[in-house]
């Protein structure tokens, strides 16, 4: 590796390392055996109990909520497991909500968009059923139930990142382009941030957080672009990563994040105390392989059928209104 620009004046800097001899090994990574039950419940019951004391007291609406984004996440879950994804794991936010992970290196543009649109279609399904069911009843539970599944899946199909709808537009026009996702993802901050300032002032640390993510994650494509002219292959799981790979994108992220990982010197090939956090940034640096297997006729149509996901449930409560 012969040099990696530094942000802050664009100019070449030395990793230091002669080339001479072999690389160390990369360090090994365990994965810790945790239970998912119990951290689950854990985070079930601070997002009840943070919901209960910043927002509503009402208990049977809290536990609406939790039901809405379980079931949400369950479609992205399931639909992850039909694609034969590893490791996949739901993650209850507090007061911000749920997502869901997953490890597949090869996956294709079809099956993202699949998996994306799991997540909000079968809770306003769920919420169609609800209200002709209670057309009869007129049952203010089953109302509140009702408007909880459609708006929180609704809100979710909003063309807006990190929301599912965002994620759906980016994946079938732009996955490949930077620039634009960048645009894209100030422009999804901005609309957020007039969102929560008329209806929860306090939700405003999730656009923050974004535009904390948005700054990262420019950095880390600019380190992509490097390795791409160096040729240092990052399409790769950690575990299938060359020792040699390793250390030299740890010498990028050194350079790009200086600041964050101040004391470690690139081009010094031993382990440090924070090498745990180098490894998970080093991990978010590492790219999928997606095959884009979506012609314009297939993007139109799964299109129409975000369009129709969104559009049909508010024609159907309309007509029955």
């Amino acid at each position: 590796m012969s040099n990696f620009f530094d942000n802050s004046n664009e100019a070449p800097i030395n990793t230091g390392y002669t080339g001479q001899g072999d690389y160390p090994p990369k360090p090994e990574v365990v994965e810790k055996k945790e239970n998912i039950l119990i951290r689950s419940m854990m985070s079930l019951l601070t997002y009840f109990v943070l919901f209960y004391f910043l927002f509503e007291k009402n208990i049977a609406y809290i536990a609406a909520i939790l039901l809405v984004i379980i079931i949400h996440e369950m479609g992205h879950l399931l639909a992850m497991k039909v694609f034969k994804y590893s490791n996949v794991k739901i993650f209850i936010l507090p007061l911000i909500g749920a997502f869901t992970s997953g490890k597949k290196q090869d996956v294709s543009q079809f099956q993202l968009s699949l998996i994306i649109l799991a997540g909000p279609i079968p809770g306003i399904i769920i919420a169609c059923a609800l209200f002709y069911a209670n057309i009869d009843l007129h049952n203010e539970t089953l109302k509140m139930l009702c408007n909880s599944f459609l708006i929180i899946n609704l809100f979710n199909l909003l063309p807006i990142y990190p929301l599912d709808g965002g994620r759906l537009i980016e994946t079938l026009f732009f996955k490949q382009n930077h620039i634009i996702r960048l645009v894209f993802g100030v422009i999804s901050i901005i609309v957020l941030i007039a969102i929560f300032i008329f209806t929860s002032p306090i939700m405003l640390i999730v656009p923050i957080m974004m535009g904390i993510e948005l700054f990262n994650a420019n950095k880390n494509d600019k380190i992509r672009s490097y390795l791409s002219s160096e040729n240092i292959d990052y399409h790769k799981e950690y575990n299938e990563l060359p020792n040699k790979n390793y250390w030299l994108i740890r010498d990028c992220v050194l350079f790009a994040f200086a600041k964050k990982y101040q004391g470690i010197q690139p081009g010094n090939y031993q382990y440090s105390i924070v090498e745990p956090l180098i490894i998970k940034h080093i991990n978010t640096i590492l790219q999928i392989n997606v095959l884009y297997d979506l012609g314009i006729i297939k993007q139109i149509l799964i299109l129409l059928l975000y369009i129709c996901a969104f559009a049909l449930p508010l024609l159907f409560f309309s007509l029955h209104l």
